[in-house]
């Protein structure tokens, strides 16, 4: 949406002055006496003040750039770059949605391009930026390069590679304490496990969220049951969209006895549920950052550590306009209604009275949970 700014422009006044002197022999004393009443130059003096004022009116239009410089950039549009499209139910869905959510409450337009892939899309960033004002780089291997193109065009962006990526004006990071959804979703797992094994399968190990998610599960679980089996497996390094690799490693983790499993997919979570809803025994699944309940066609979905990444977007448009941009990272937590456990019709009311308990004392800080970063430090914790 662009804006059309209108300058108006003034002429000069052109003032007119006549003086009449009149000499008169015989009547000079009496002249000046009788003339001055009638002064026509004395009366015509708040015209020329007038104009001699118009250039300080000016003054404060003047002014203007320096003020809009020091309250950042007007933002209408902004650009989203993903690596799928928009339809798994997680990561690229629900980031894009909050986007969307972002902009609408905003006033803004924008660009969605999605499907990118997982390689850094430096292009397609660079053609974001000549149109929007902020672009959220959503992936966490898109960082170095997202940030290498802020710089190069001036449009900040947001990125998901580390905290130390922050830099005033250029680029900040979204994080999110994934550790304390997974611990809500550890307390409901072990309540409703039968077999006391419980199962948590990555589909990244080089994905620092999904190792925390973990953590907090496992920390979540031994809460209620000290004695839990936990069973931890992954699909690949990077193999967020690897639906087949999904279905086979949750059979195996399925065939160890887990009988309630933590999924950390993207689109490989399509994978892990037909692993359960073709499993022989009844087996619960707790899904993350989107809402599958839409597509539980086989009532196997427990629960699900939702992201809500609208709230955040929106922080961040608020900040490019005001300047401050980059000066501190961003956050979502359980504080700040970013991350929360989905409650499902399949979660008794006891069971759910602990998560709130739990997310209450979390809130509060009275809870430490562990928050791994590496896959190996995950399975540290079940050694």
């Amino acid at each position: 949406m662009r804006k059309q700014n209108w300058a108006w422009r003034r002429g000069p006044l052109a003032l007119l002055a006549a003086v009449a002197l009149v000499v008169a022999a015989c009547g000079a004393d009496e002249d000046p006496v009788d003339e001055a009443p009638a002064d026509e130059p004395a009366e015509e003096e708040p015209a020329e003040e007038v104009e001699d004022e118009e250039p300080a009116d000016e003054e404060p239009a003047d002014e203007e750039p320096a003020d809009e410089e020091a309250a950042g950039v007007e933002v209408t549009r902004v650009g989203v770059a993903a690596p799928e499209e928009p339809t798994d139910f997680g990561w690229n869905q629900a980031g894009i949605e909050g986007a969307e959510r972002a902009a609408e409450r905003h006033g803004a337009e924008i660009e969605v391009a999605g499907g990118l892939g997982y390689e850094a899309p430096v292009s397609t960033l660079r053609q974001l930026a000549e149109e929007s004002q902020l672009v959220f780089a959503h992936a966490s291997g898109y960082g170095v390069a997202a940030k290498e193109v802020a710089e190069e065009t001036d449009v900040p962006m947001i990125v998901y590679d580390s905290p130390d990526s922050r830099e005033p004006g250029v680029s900040a990071f979204v994080e999110v304490d994934a550790f304390e959804g997974g611990y809500l979703a550890g307390i409901v797992a072990a309540n409703m496990t039968e077999t006391g094994t419980l199962g948590i399968v990555v589909s990244a190990t080089a994905d620092f969220n999904w190792a925390m998610h973990s953590g907090g599960f496992i920390d979540g679980a031994r809460s209620v049951d000290p004695d839990v089996e936990i069973v931890a497996a992954s699909i690949g390094e990077a193999a967020y969209a690897d639906v087949e690799g999904g279905t086979r490693v949750t059979e195996s983790v399925i065939a160890s006895g887990a009988d309630v499993i933590l999924g950390n997919g993207d689109g490989s979570a399509f994978g892990i549920m037909r692993a359960i809803e073709s499993a022989d025994d009844d087996v619960w699944y707790i899904d993350v950052i989107g809402d599958k309940r839409e597509v539980d066609d086989e009532n196997i979905l427990l629960s699900g550590i939702f992201w809500d990444f609208g709230a955040v977007y929106y922080e961040a448009i608020q900040d490019v306009e005001a300047g401050t941009f980059g000066e501190e990272n961003y956050s979502m937590s359980l504080a700040n209604e970013g991350i929360d456990l989905i409650q499902t019709e399949n979660i008794p009311d006891d069971v759910w009275e602990q998560v709130e308990e739990a997310r209450e004392s979390i809130i509060a800080g009275e809870i430490d949970i562990s928050a791994p970063r590496t896959f190996d430090e995950v399975e540290a914790m079940l050694d």
